[in-house]
């Protein structure tokens, strides 16, 4: 028999299952109460309008286009669309500014395949997306803890990527109500990781994922759309790469994703996509840009008015059933809360109770962290949750934590 383990390349052995896609599962459960799933909720997915979309896309004279090989930049008509948008939130874009992707999560591989040299080192925020682990784990970098508005110095990050062999490539972040935590970082932290970023001379990839999903509180302009206006609004003199999805908007089984930046920055992604897989879906771009251009605002607030009521009910839950010593994020918008629990509590180890006694899932915090830190930390989303799910998961989760805690 072949030794599969012996032929494989080693950036295979940093390949891991995602603890979330993991947790999926168990939304076909019906004795489980999930907070665990960051998805959108089915219920609000624009059905009629994309029924409409795909029937005229099939029955007018673009049909044979829809269906065709198509340019790797992505679908026109849409670019053009993205760079209306992108005016409307201060970022100044041509389409050749602007590349489609099969979903963000494409294009987060592409850019760790852009920078990352075995040993060169990522910026990441400690707890970050697991997703963009997933994706940069792959081009065996080293990571180093990103803490936009922090006072740690460029030459600090410099020795330290030396040390371990490499270079500091880029910074990531989700600057608007992250993935896990919910949290949004402030202008001041974006103008002083702008200033981070000018000083190391890296990029900077900002995942702006949940960016439309704003409940309350004033909006902050883009770190892409600060940089803009230090460099008198020249996008191909900027360094931030924009990574935008519509799968929190419209609908993520169609995996349409999008980036914005630098056009010598777009160029290298096209060619990457040319050799990966040509091109996205050119009739779900279609589709996705007939959707929105006809109600992409009125959908979004139909989303909000349903997630913002929902994370308010998570709000109040948590702090009528919570024990004391355990805090949580208050987001402004997103999909997410994110609990600290009391020091020495393991997440993993209140899941595997939970899934038993409570019947309630979540995800363990510890995923998230590059180091491998954040045992006593978890993430809650509330998107797929109505009222009655949030107050009888909550109660009995706390319930569980309280046991814990004085056992």
């Amino acid at each position: 028999m072949l030794d599969w383990e012996k032929i494989f390349a080693t950036r295979s052995s940093r390949m891991r299952a995602s603890e979330i896609r993991e947790l999926l599962k168990l939304l076909d459960r019906p004795d489980i109460i999930s907070f665990a799933g960051g998805i959108p909720d089915p219920a609000l997915f624009p059905n009629e309008e994309f029924q409409s979309v795909y029937s005229e896309i099939f029955s007018g004279p673009t049909v044979s286009a829809a269906l065709q090989y198509s340019v790797s930049e992505g679908y026109l008509p849409l670019r053009r669309w993205l760079a209306g948008e992108m005016a409307k939130i201060g970022i100044a874009a041509e389409p050749e500014n602007i590349f489609i992707t099969s979903g963000s999560q494409q294009g987060l591989d592409y850019l760790g395949k852009l920078f990352l040299s075995p040993n060169d080192t990522a910026l990441v925020t400690w707890p970050t997306y697991l997703g963009a682990l997933q994706a940069f784990n792959a081009y065996e970098p080293k990571y180093d803890q990103l803490t936009p508005g922090g006072n740690r110095t460029p030459e600090t990050y410099r020795e330290a990527a030396a040390e371990a062999g490499g270079a500091v490539k880029f910074a990531y972040l989700s600057a608007d109500f992250s993935n896990p935590t919910g949290e949004t970082v402030d202008r001041a932290g974006r103008e002083k990781l702008l200033d981070l970023a000018s000083e190391l001379d890296i990029a900077i990839i900002e995942d702006a994922a949940y960016q439309s999903l704003r409940y309350d509180g004033e909006a902050i302009p883009p770190i892409l759309a600060l940089e803009l206006e230090r460099n008198g609004g020249d996008i191909d003199k900027t360094r931030t790469i924009y990574c935008g999805s519509f799968s929190k908007t419209l609908a993520p089984g169609l995996r349409v994703g999008f980036m914005v930046g630098n056009a010598q920055v777009i160029r290298k992604l096209v060619l990457m996509k040319q050799a990966a897989d040509l091109h996205s879906s050119t009739i779900n771009q279609m589709a996705i840009c007939l959707v929105a251009e006809r109600g992409f605002d009125a959908q979004v607030g139909k989303i909000k008015a349903v997630y913002s009521r929902r994370r308010d009910c998570m709000l109040a839950a948590l702090e009528k059933y919570m024990p004391e010593g355990v805090s949580w994020t208050k987001p402004e918008g997103g999909m997410f809360i994110w609990l600290t629990l009391p020091t020495g509590m393991d997440g993993a180890a209140l899941l595997a109770k939970s899934l038993e006694t409570a019947k309630v899932a979540f995800v363990p915090g510890k995923a998230f962290f590059a180091d491998g830190s954040g045992a006593n930390t978890l993430r809650m989303s509330f998107s797929c949750a109505n009222d009655d799910m949030i107050e009888q998961g909550i109660s009995r989760l706390g319930t569980l934590i309280r046991s814990e805690t004085a056992g």
